[in-house]
């Protein structure tokens, strides 16, 4: 058999196979082949990448990419040039009054895959921005569920689930209720529910007694208050008792939503979160955030192993989207590889309160493949 591209001689990390060694990751058809030892002499082209570190293409769960649509939209293309991911998922950026648009302005033309969460809320997140903050979630004349169940069902392909956001900033005083209204709309489209919680009004541990098995819970190593842990330093009871019914837990860093000292705590109780994901936006694209290879830096420096923050970055997303071609090299997989380059050196990082953390170690991206083709410029 022949491949068209070849990716050889790199430290192939795969947590879906258990994966960690120097191997050949071929491609062909658009999807992965094979890996294994020395596949380059039967590949149309080669790519050395000897050195290196090659995992599955790089999902980023939670991101915000209706660029030009909404405020809060960065460009997805531009971000994956540079941030190594090879799928996007907005959450909750469109609503049903104006997902068409994303789709065919946005979702469709790019060459990177973009995966959304649909905002029960009709316009989606139509008021934040550095002089503008409004939550879709607070006037409840918004919440569309008729609209958001047909829209998502026209959709199936590109949808994965349905966001609602709430929280003093996100739906001011309606408290629980928009949580509530998701997830009728979730269950009558078969699709699970991300939730954001920021500050109080609704409580965290009033969020998740809401959860279904499968949902996500973004923003969890959030800073008080509506944090995840106590004053003596345990894991909230409410939050054990969800993920021991399956609730999934999604970092969400975002401008103002991931503290290390949260982070800390969670860790050194043994809770390590399902997924890692940036929240990247417009007004946290030039920091705290930056980009998912950032995040997933910060959490190197914590102490967390580097096949852990790669599975909480590749299959652990991609089975929170039930997609199982997505975050694997198995064959017959998505034909995508994100090559990184894991640098030493003096790293500063800052979480959304302020809080500094010096590393020694950062992940940058070398280049992409999307769909069996190299697609990174050198």
């Amino acid at each position: 058999m022949e491949f068209d591209l070849v990716l050889a001689g790199g430290r192939v990390i795969d947590p879906s196979q258990a994966l960690d060694g120097v191997a050949d990751v071929a491609f062909s058809g658009g999807k992965v082949a094979a890996v294994g030892p020395d596949l380059a002499s039967r590949a149309v082209a080669t790519r050395n990448v000897r050195g290196r570190i090659v995992t599955p293409g790089l999902i980023d769960l939670h991101t915000h990419v209706y660029w030009g649509g909404t405020s809060l939209g960065i460009d997805a293309v531009a971000l994956a040039r540079t941030g190594g991911v090879a799928t996007f998922v907005d959450t909750g950026s469109a609503g049903p009054g104006n997902f068409n648009g994303f789709r065919t302005h946005v979702i469709e033309p790019s060459p990177v895959r973009i995966i959304a969460y649909l905002n029960v809320s009709f316009a989606g997140i139509y008021g934040f921005s550095k002089r503008v903050m409004v939550g879709e979630s607070g006037d409840q004349r918004l919440l569309a569920p008729v609209d958001t169940v047909e829209v998502a069902d026209a959709h199936r392909d590109v949808i994965a689930g349905i966001k609602v956001r709430v929280g003093r900033h996100a739906s001011g005083t309606a408290g629980i209720v928009p949580v509530d209204i998701a997830r009728q709309v979730a269950e009558r489209a078969g699709l699970p529910m991300m939730v954001h919680i920021d500050e109080p009004p609704p409580t965290l541990e009033d969020v998740l007694q809401r959860m279904r098995p499968g949902d996500v819970l973004t923003h969890c190593f959030r800073p008080f208050p509506n944090s995840p842990v106590t004053a003596d330093g345990r894991v909230l009871p409410a939050v054990l008792e969800a993920r021991a019914r399956g609730v999934l837990f999604d970092i969400g860093h975002g401008m103002g939503s991931f503290s290390f000292a949260t982070a800390r705590v969670m860790l050194e109780n043994g809770f390590m979160p399902d997924s890692i994901s940036s929240d990247v936006h417009a007004l946290c694209i030039d920091g705290p955030a930056f980009d998912l290879l950032t995040t997933m830096s910060k959490f190197l420096c914590l102490g967390v192993p580097l096949d852990a923050v790669v599975r909480a970055a590749t299959v652990a997303p991609a089975a929170a989207l039930r997609r199982p071609d997505l975050g694997s090299f198995k064959p017959g997989s998505a034909g995508d590889a994100s090559i990184l380059d894991l640098e030493d050196g003096a790293s500063d990082y800052v979480d959304s309160t302020g809080e500094h953390l010096s590393g020694t170690q950062r992940l940058a991206a070398h280049g992409l493949v999307i769909g069996g083709r190299w697609w990174h410029p050198e």
